[in-house]
């Protein structure tokens, strides 16, 4: 096998697996632009339909998956998705745990 070949073989995962987060992206951001309760015109005016979280779910999901890729972020997407319940606590969560809120 080729040098060339190898290469190609070495990288051909991680090219499929950020296409892949780009289609979830892009079918993420439809959502939001149709039938989110945060973020289409649906919602805007059901205060009691909001994300527990900040950022929420679905933005959570973007950064995550541009961050990640699919593989890695599918796993963390689902826990945010769990914790996300009429009895969670909510609150800042961030996908990388290094940014902060600052406090004006």
């Amino acid at each position: 096998m080729t040098k060339r070949k190898m290469k190609f073989l070495l990288k051909f995962p991680q090219y499929l697996d950020q296409k892949f987060a780009a289609v979830v992206v892009f079918l993420v951001r439809g959502y939001q632009k149709t039938i989110s309760p945060d973020h289409s015109e649906v919602g805007k005016g059901d205060h009691l339909r909001t994300c527990k979280f900040y950022p929420t779910c679905s933005e959570y999901a973007i950064q995550i998956l541009r961050k990640r890729g699919f593989v890695c972020s599918i796993g963390k997407i689902f826990w945010r998705i769990l914790r996300c319940n009429p009895w969670g606590k909510g609150g800042v969560d961030f996908p990388d745990k290094t940014r902060t809120v600052s406090k004006k």
